[in-house]
């Protein structure tokens, strides 16, 4: 791995790295948070998920995050929301909404996205084992939360791995890809026109379906301007209620889909993810 910056933050250190990645058949790049009891001791690790058109510094900027994560000694990675470079496909539209910095955190299957959009095994088997090699973690101490379709990637993926995600928190999380034209347009191409193909990426069919009981916590402003069309939490709230599945939903009054509601609750989240964390 190669260290491309570096800053001092709160006695901790925010930091960036490029790798060649195997999984998804690309250099990468991400960023990661250590917190200053990091010199002294290993510690958790709290995965961050961010949103379409995002890279992996948007959310290290923007939100506000390591006062907090110094705070309750919580690491935090940021990985980038696709894979990049020369050959990597991108939607032929030139479309934000698909491609690179929209790979939904899935595993494609189809050409060709195949060779490169294998972002679910980079999140849960490459990311954390590159963690465990070169940094002081207390493992397997991890949580996972994220932002719109990172909010997706972070439910998703926590359901899915419990092994591997202590906890699971969302800001404005597409709650139904299979039923909203964000996630229809991004499965259709990743994954086929086979739908049965798409369900293990649906946060409410996982909920319906699976066995893993994980509290969920979600927050979500009411002037979200994608929230009736693309992010849909009352269907979320529904299934979650019709199986007995915790779930949290603070509605937001006043707040939108941006940076700066992430950043009035960011601390709510990690002092969440905290509780879990602990050793």
């Amino acid at each position: 791995m190669l260290e491309i910056a570096r800053q001092k933050c709160f006695d901790g250190d925010q930091l960036r790295f490029q790798h060649t990645s195997t999984a998804l058949n690309c250099s990468m790049r991400f960023s990661l948070y250590l917190p200053p009891q990091a010199q002294h001791t290993p510690v958790p690790v709290l995965f961050w998920l961010s949103g379409l058109t995002c890279t992996d510094e948007n959310f290290v900027q923007k939100a506000g995050a390591q006062a907090y994560a110094a705070q309750h000694g919580v690491a935090i990675i940021a990985p980038d929301t696709s894979p990049r470079g020369e050959g990597v496909p991108d939607d032929p539209e030139k479309s934000w909404d698909f491609g690179l910095g929209a790979s939904f955190y899935l595993d494609a299957t189809t050409q060709p996205w195949q060779q490169h959009y294998q972002m679910q095994t980079y999140v849960c088997e490459e990311l954390p084992a590159l963690l465990a090699q070169h940094f002081p973690m207390l493992l397997p101490r991890y949580s996972i939360f994220g932002h719109s379709m990172g909010g997706h990637g972070a439910i998703t993926l926590g359901l899915k791995n419990p092994q591997l995600f202590t906890s699971i928190s969302a800001f404005s999380p597409i709650c139904a890809p299979m039923r909203c034209p964000w996630g229809e347009k991004a499965f259709e191409h990743y994954l086929g026109d086979d739908e049965t193909q798409w369900q293990t990426y649906d946060t409410c069919w996982l909920v319906e379906n699976g066995a893993v009981k994980t509290p969920l916590l979600i927050d979500q402003g009411c002037d979200d301007d994608f929230l009736e069309e693309q992010l849909q939490p009352q269907l979320l709230q529904h299934s979650c209620a019709q199986h007995n599945h915790p779930l949290t939903l603070n509605m937001r009054e006043g707040y939108d889909h941006s940076y700066f509601f992430i950043a009035s609750f960011i601390r709510n989240h990690i002092a969440y993810h905290a509780g879990y964390l602990a050793p």
